[in-house]
């Protein structure tokens, strides 16, 4: 007797849905037969399109690939600096500093540079989201993910400005890999 209240809800429910198709189907299927159109029809990645890119808008636009992040966690910090070494990684040197979720192993970022020219791009990835590089020991190395343009070597310290400047053109793509001083996150982003 238990059953009988359910199969009539069953029941019920069927002729519902089957009622609701009826009325609703044609509209279904023709709004997802031209949600399919459009998406076709959409730009292949999200940072080809101009709303996608940060900064204010002008002719020189940059398309960043951010790699070897180790995990999803926190933000990538994007900072572009102008062809003035006096400028360079020093505080308020920045033309400006954008910021993104971080998405492990490749981040892609797109921005606009005020004009053609060169500059410096400087990039870490803020793990924990504190808007600050966090360092640790006398020394004062980085503890989280850094990266620069011309992946710029930083065996020996941080690179002199020559290595780092890059000329942006209206239409740019640039790869740059982050490193990490710390093996230790390297272990914990491994599962």
């Amino acid at each position: 007797m238990s059953e009988q209240p359910c199969d009539r809800r069953s029941a019920s429910r069927t002729k519902l849905f089957s009622r609701f198709w009826q009325l609703h189907g044609l509209r279904f299927a023709t709004f997802i037969a031209l949600t399919a159109g459009i998406m076709a029809a959409a730009p292949a990645s999200a940072t080809e399109s101009e709303a996608e890119c940060v900064g204010p808008p002008s002719a020189t636009k940059v398309h960043i690939t951010i790699e070897k992040i180790r995990s999803s966690d926190g933000l990538i910090a994007v900072t572009l600096y102008p062809d003035k070494i006096t400028r360079f990684l020093v505080k308020r040197g920045a033309l400006f500093v954008r910021r993104v979720p971080a998405r492990a192993p490749t981040t892609q970022f797109c921005m606009f540079a005020p004009e053609p020219g060169t500059y410096g791009i400087a990039i870490y990835h803020d793990a924990n989201a504190n808007y600050h590089i966090d360092r640790a020991g006398f020394w004062g190395l980085p503890t989280e993910g850094f990266g620069f343009s011309n992946n710029a070597s930083t065996l020996f310290g941080l690179p002199n400005f020559r290595s780092v400047r890059i000329k942006l053109n209206q239409d740019m793509h640039t790869r740059i890999h982050l490193r990490y001083l710390r093996g230790d996150e390297a272990q914990k982003a491994q599962p």
